[in-house]
């Protein structure tokens, strides 16, 4: 069984080797790294092409930052595996979890899972400071809200750990360019009837200083878009 895992990188020049070492180094399973870097600035670039040899199958290089939803959108138009995991391109999330994330869907006993920060048995590290308890209670909100209007009993809906099989992506249309591919996806995903299993898993945040690209209106966007793909559009 293939497995792909697709990345979209923006800016992050300090962590992308560091990733995709980590993702060699788990050898359970076939696996295809699809890299999408989202018009980076720094020197991400260079570092793919000179440095990271041998650690990605496949790699696309946009002209400009579009948003995370639409760099997924473009890694997911070269999906080879059966399953496919959204991998973020900094070390928050550890790729250690993937065997707990993907057995489900091999032993079919489910076909999307999620890697939630917050169930028991979760390892998290978050920096101390009044911006990161202002994300943990967003997050809370968000995810209940999303509960409401999804019919799902998620514990933590924004998670970048999304784990599914490729033959959903041809089942929704997606359309949302930046972080808001989150609610739109869990939205349509609902909308078909799929329930979303949750398993523990590890995660190390960081802040804004050391990298972080989610903001206030990121949070209200998220709304809006939970509210739009339930109402308004699918």
């Amino acid at each position: 069984m293939l497995i792909s895992i697709v990345i979209p990188i923006y800016n992050e020049e300090k962590s992308i080797k560091a990733i995709l070492l980590k993702i060699k180094k788990i050898q359970d399973f076939k696996k295809e790294v699809i890299l999408v870097d989202d018009g980076s600035t720094d020197k991400t670039k260079q570092i793919i092409k000179n440095k990271c040899k041998g650690l990605y199958q496949k790699k696309i290089f946009l002209k400009k930052n579009f948003g995370k939803g639409y760099a997924l959108r473009q890694g997911f138009k070269k999906v080879s595996g059966s399953i496919v995991i959204v991998q973020d391109a900094d070390l928050e999330y550890n790729p250690r979890d993937y065997l707990k994330l993907i057995s489900p869907l091999i032993n079919s006993t489910a076909d999307i899972v999620y890697g939630s920060r917050v169930l028991p048995g979760a390892k998290r590290f978050r920096p101390k400071s009044i911006d990161t308890s202002i994300r943990m209670l967003a997050n809370y909100f968000l995810t209940f809200l999303s509960n409401i209007l999804n019919n799902q009993n998620l514990t933590d809906a924004h998670t970048c750990y999304k784990v599914f099989r490729s033959g959903i992506l041809k089942k929704i249309k997606l359309r949302e360019n930046g972080f808001n591919f989150c609610p739109e996806f869990t939205a349509k995903i609902s909308s078909l009837g799929i329930r979303i299993l949750e398993v523990p898993i590890s995660y190390h945040g960081r802040t804004h200083e050391q990298g972080k690209k989610i903001f206030f209106i990121d949070g209200l966007k998220a709304i809006y878009a939970i509210f739009k793909y339930n109402f308004f559009s699918k």
